[in-house]
């Protein structure tokens, strides 16, 4: 049974990605909000196709810690494809740092520079990365939106505990903002190098804000240590 669920949640899954990237090309054209609101659907549908097709719950808490500032940025656990999506569904238009090679994909990659998101070329130093702290205190100071990055870099097993990547210090520093922390367990429901999802629900939880003024190291510290116990205490 949950073999049959799988397969038609990907069936489900991928032909929404293509249908919602087929009706937003005109979105290419029009100011960003409106190629916005389309990575919004696709949120909403994802949850919903969780729910209805895979029969599992989808839990936000920590709501509140989203609100306790007015300009902030999000660091958030990385074990999955779903959150790159299912996370659109509680921020509002997160701002995305992601791998250049994702920009080089048609359609999609035209997408995310259209929403704003900046590249970088991963475990390199090159005269592309070399204002990539600049780049992003410039996008985040001239929006409303919250940056989201994944201080782990890739993708990692659920309970596999990879220790975080330095620029998420030298981020914070730049932008001399609150941090939100997320804490989630995707990764038990749809695992890394996974095409099919397994039985279980998915808790995403937004932790207490980690405020500005500590020192690069002492915040990657606090960060993963706040991320991963939570990560150990979801449901």
């Amino acid at each position: 049974m949950q073999f049959f669920r799988s397969l038609v949640f990907n069936i489900l899954f991928y032909s929404s990605l293509i249908l919602i990237f087929v009706i937003a090309i005109p979105t290419l054209i029009l100011p960003n909000k409106f190629t916005l609101y389309f990575g919004k659907i696709l949120a909403y549908i994802t949850v919903f196709l969780i729910k209805s097709i895979l029969g599992r719950k989808v839990t936000f808490s920590g709501i509140e810690n989203l609100n306790k500032y007015e300009k902030f940025f999000v660091a958030s656990a990385h074990q999955s494809l779903l959150e790159t999506f299912i996370l659109q569904a509680p921020l509002q238009y997160p701002i995305f740092v992601l791998k250049k090679e994702l920009l080089k994909i048609p359609l999609f990659g035209w997408y995310l520079k259209k929403i704003g998101s900046i590249d970088i070329i991963r475990d390199t130093t090159t005269k592309e990365n070399l204002n990539f702290f600049e780049k992003i205190k410039v996008q985040v100071d001239k929006n409303k939106r919250p940056l989201l990055i994944f201080p782990q870099g890739t993708r990692v097993k659920f309970g596999e505990k990879l220790p975080f990547k330095k620029g998420a210090g030298r981020i914070y520093e730049a932008l001399n903002l609150p941090c939100v922390p997320v804490a989630l367990n995707t990764g038990k429901m749809w695992p890394k190098n996974s095409f099919f999802q397994k039985s279980f629900d998915i808790h995403i939880k937004f932790l207490e804000p980690i405020n500005p003024g500590m020192s690069r190291d002492a915040f990657v510290k606090e960060l993963e240590a706040k991320i991963y116990t939570a990560i150990d205490n979801l449901d």
